[in-house]
């Protein structure tokens, strides 16, 4: 009997953790948890800056602020605190200084302000 091993993909996301839907609140039918966090390790030399950001309120947020952040020059990670409503935390890791003018632009391009 032959067995097929491959995980099955969730294109919905896990909605169970709470209701309300994309940017509403709770996880999103876009398959993005409410409160994702980058994974990429950061070296020694690294520096970390954090950067408060508002408007954000759900997981998709979030991966947009990621992605946007992430596509700077010299980024090499992208943690986010999300909180709804408020001011999410974002941490930036990144190999030396960080331009604040080019994180600021990268964080209004996804749609939202730093604080």
């Amino acid at each position: 009997m032959e067995t097929n091993d491959t995980p099955r993909l969730n294109l919905l996301g896990d909605q169970s953790a709470s209701a309300g839907g994309c940017c509403g609140g709770g996880s999103c039918g876009c398959g993005h948890g409410a409160a994702e966090t980058a994974s990429a390790p950061a070296s020694s030399d690294a520096a970390a800056t954090e950067y408060l950001v508002t408007g954000m309120t759900c997981g998709h947020c979030v991966a947009s602020v990621k992605e946007e952040v992430g596509a700077v020059a010299g980024v090499r990670a992208v943690d986010v605190a999300l909180v709804k409503g408020g001011a999410s935390r974002v941490t930036v890791t990144a190999e030396g200084p960080i331009d604040e003018a080019a994180i600021r632009a990268a964080v209004e391009e996804a749609g939202y302000q730093l604080a």
